[in-house]
Formats: structure tokens, sequence, C-alpha cells
């Protein structure tokens, strides 16, 4: 069910935006959809997820239409506040969105376009277990107007799916991979690293597993333990090993060696594209500090330097919403040092790099060292970027702390 919310300021029950906020129209504008379903809690999990059994007065059924009503209240917040801007990317993501009827995802989409419009180029993606994907489900998100399916694989060895409480087979990722692709839909792979009882080995046969597949993206992503997580407790009673540093690094560069000889590029610390018109629009958007509507319990969205956050059980979320009030649970305007860390932790991270006048002082001073360490890339700095080199991908938060105050 997720960590707690962040502090903050009460947010007002209008959902307006503070006193003189600017919006600019030329910003990007995205949507996230939370579905906070999912029929299995996996041990490793953290996000705002609920299984059937952890849900007292909310229903599946009639989600679809409660988020709908969120999207009307930010119909009106935005419009009070500048012209509509259409939504240039959609992300549904959970939880397992495709736990919900296709067409209960269409009418959100529908929502998403009638409140604010889509771009003509619109990225829209879902998320899914591989479970759920059948020939008509993906059928039916494509005729929706989704473009991109997030398929989380994780990994392609049974022992490694089962310390991680996956429920799905190898065969079920290739099935629906297949599926997305007779509906025409863009098709990315998750993957996890250093699952406790995971070899390099192990690693090495799902990295060629995913890459049969022949799908356009691939994210790749060390696994954390989070607290009040299964896995933590598992951990913590010593009934499995915690992820071993140096092996997740070994798995990070192969990955990086492997995908690349496929002909994939990385474009952000975990995740790697065959072209740029492959990666993930919608990501970057956050990464690069754009505006974003997230709609659900425990969403949270930044519009022109504010953001809040949702409450996190459904229930709470359907009655605020019910009762005419926002479900905002809080807000804050982050000031400039704070603005400048994100910037920094976030731009750093991508292939296109942070440009080295962003940062102040102390960071332009550090940046030689940076590259005198093999960190950052000597000739992206001499032409003002900040651009990590394998290994600085590897010590990306070391990166970050040298650069910030």
């Amino acid at each position: 069910m997720g960590g707690p919310l962040p502090l903050g300021e009460p947010a007002p029950a209008d959902g307006a935006l503070p006193p003189g906020t600017v919006i600019d129209a030329h910003t990007d504008f995205g949507v996230y959809l939370h579905v906070p379903f999912c029929r299995v809690r996996c041990g490793y999990c953290d996000f705002n997820t609920y299984t059937s059994d952890e849900l007292r007065g909310a229903r599946q059924d009639q989600y679809a239409d409660v988020l709908l009503e969120e999207i009307a209240l930010a119909r009106r917040v935005l419009a009070a506040a500048a012209p509509p801007r259409p939504a240039s990317t959609a992300f549904f993501g959970g939880g397992t969105p495709t736990l919900l009827p296709p067409g209960d995802l269409a009418r959100m989409l529908d929502g998403v376009r009638d409140a604010f419009g889509l771009a003509d180029d619109a990225e829209v993606t879902v998320e899914a277990n591989p479970d759920t994907v059948t020939d008509a489900v993906a059928a039916e998100l494509a005729a929706a107007g989704v473009t991109r399916l997030s398929v989380g694989m994780q990994s392609a060895v049974p022992h490694v799916l089962a310390a991680l409480d996956r429920t799905h087979s190898p065969a079920n990722v290739a099935n629906s991979v297949a599926a997305a692709r007779r509906a025409g839909l863009a098709v990315s792979v998750d993957l996890i690293y250093g699952a406790p009882g995971e070899s390099l080995a192990d690693w090495t046969t799902s990295l060629e597993a995913a890459l049969a597949l022949e799908s356009d993206h691939i994210s790749a992503y060390a696994l954390i333990i989070e607290d009040g997580t299964k896995l933590a407790r598992q951990i913590r009673r010593g009934e499995v090993p915690a992820p071993d540093d140096d092996l997740q690094a070994d798995m990070y560069e192969t990955a990086d060696r492997m995908l690349g000889a496929a002909g994939f590029e990385w474009y952000e610390v975990s995740n790697w594209a065959r072209t740029p018109a492959q990666r993930s629009r919608h990501n970057l958007a956050y990464w690069r500090g754009s505006d974003w509507w997230g709609f659900g319990p425990g969403a949270h969205s930044h519009i022109a330097g504010t953001r809040w956050w949702n409450v996190k059980h459904p229930s709470a979320y359907a009655l605020r919403l019910a009762g005419g009030e926002s479900p905002s649970a809080g807000r804050e305007r982050p000031g400039a040092e704070a603005r400048l860390l994100e910037r920094v932790l976030l731009e750093s991270r991508i292939r296109d790099g942070l440009p080295v006048d962003a940062l102040d002082g102390r960071g332009r001073r550090a940046v030689a060292g940076l590259v005198a360490d093999g960190l950052v890339d000597g000739r992206e700095a001499v032409h003002g970027r900040v651009v990590l080199t394998l290994p600085g991908r590897l010590l990306a938060d070391s990166v970050v702390r040298a650069l910030t105050p």
C-alpha cells in the first residue's frame, strides 16, 4: 500500500491552483491515470496498490466513474488558470490497469480527450501484467487510442519470478507481446535485477529472452528493498539474502553491453530504446520537469511549479469526490534550492544531460573533478552538458551529491 504521503500545506477543497500561478502554454502536459488494483501483492512492491482482500468500501467496477469525477474537477481547475492544452502523453499505471475491462480504460481515456483533448501524436501507454493480455484486450485498447503497451516481464527465469512473487509464466510474456504486436501497439518490457537467488547467468537468460521478443523499449531496474514490504521482512528475518551491490553493478553493465550490441541505446539510467522515437515520452516529461496531472488515489501532480498528491486509499478518494471536493491530501511549492536539487537529480539521469549553466557555482566547479574521475563525459562537458558515463550511471547518486549544495 506504499509509504506515507509527503508533508506539505493543506490543499484547498476545490483543488484550485495557488493565486498567481502562470502556466506556460508551450510546456508539455501529460496525464497519469492510476489503477490501484492487483490480484496478488508482489513481495517487493511498495506502490499504492490493493488486492481484493485489502479493499473495504471501494469497488473495481465503479472505479472508472470515480476517476472521471477527478478529470472533471481538473478540467474546471485548469480552465480557470489558462487556455486548455491537449495532453501530449497519457499513462495508465498501477497496480495492474488491465485488471479493469478495456472498456473502462477506454472511458477514462475518452474523459481525458473530452476534458483536455489529445495531441494528434499523443503517446498513450498502458502497463500490463502478462497474465491479463489477450488478443481481444489488445485490440480493444488499440481501438480506444492506446499506442503502447508496457509489459511487466521482470524475469524469464521461474525461480526468480517466484522470489518476486510474480504469478505469470515466461510463456505468457511472449504471448502478451505477440498480442500487442498484432493489435499494432508499440511494446516495452520491464525487467528487475538483483532478486534473491538470482545469478548473473539467470540475468543473462532474462536479457536474452527480452531481446528475443523484439520489443521497442526495455526498462531494467535494480531491485530496491522498501520498508514495510514482505521482502524487507524476509531479509530482516534472515530468510533470504539482501541484494548484493557488486552483483547488481555487474548485472547493470551486462544489460548495457547486451542491449547496446542489439541496437538499443540508453536514454535514461534504467531505460533503453531502439530509436529516439521509441523512448517513453511520458517518463521523459517527468525527468524534464514538464506539467502533468496524476489521477487516482495516491497520484502525484505537478503544474507550473506546484506539486500535490491525492489521498491514498481508494475509498477515501471516492468519498472526497462524491462530496464535491478535491481528493488532494496536501501540496507544496518548492523553493529555489529544492528545485535545483530536483533538476540535477532528474536531468543528470538522462542521456541528453543537464546544462552546466543550470548549476550553482559549487556544482560547476565540481564538473571537472567528475570528468577526471570518469563519471561525467568530458566531451559533453566541454560543450556545456553533464552526461553520465557508464561508471557515472552506476554512481549517479554520488554525482548528484557532488553537483548540489
